[in-house]
């Protein structure tokens, strides 16, 4: 053996398998897929049954939008806690005057969550993304939303 030769090593082993438990299929169809989806509607509804009940029109409820504070301007959540609020007590006109992108919001997460929730029950698998060309849309509109509404000639699409 020569000085500077090493040992051979031992022959690589294949992988142990992953555990029972870890088994991705198990989590698939049954009782026990639905908690996640019906967990989240759960605590959606509660925010909104929060924010129905606790009226963000009277000061001192919730706290100021950090960007209308700081510049003056709407960001384009401004008017959400509102629009929910007018939404939960079935003022849509109201609604859609606060903030009308948020109403849109408010119907497509309705949508999407009961969309999660089939697709759990029936066991087909999960579609997390839209494709690109939607989210770059989504994208555009926020931004569009964002600068209108800050813009003379588009209070209408001002919360105030």
């Amino acid at each position: 053996m020569h000085v500077f030769s090493q040992p051979a090593s031992p022959a690589p082993t294949a992988p142990a398998a992953p555990p029972a438990h870890a088994d991705p299929a198990a989590f698939t169809g049954g009782r026990r897929s639905v908690v996640l989806p019906l967990a989240v509607g759960a605590v959606g509804l509660f925010g909104a049954g929060f924010v129905t009940a606790v009226d963000p029109n009277a000061a001192g409820h919730y706290p100021t939008c950090p960007f209308l504070w700081v510049t003056g301007w709407y960001c384009p959540g401004c008017g959400t806690l509102r629009a929910m609020h007018a939404l939960g007590h079935g003022d849509v006109v109201t609604a859609l005057a606060r903030n009308p992108f948020a109403v849109g919001v408010f119907g497509y997460m309705a949508v999407v969550w009961a969309l999660w929730l089939r697709r759990t029950i029936t066991g087909q698998p999960p579609r997390w993304l839209a494709p690109a060309w939607v989210l770059h849309g989504v994208l555009g509109l926020i931004l569009a939303f964002w600068v209108l509404r800050n813009l003379p000639g588009w209070a209408w699409l001002s919360p105030a």
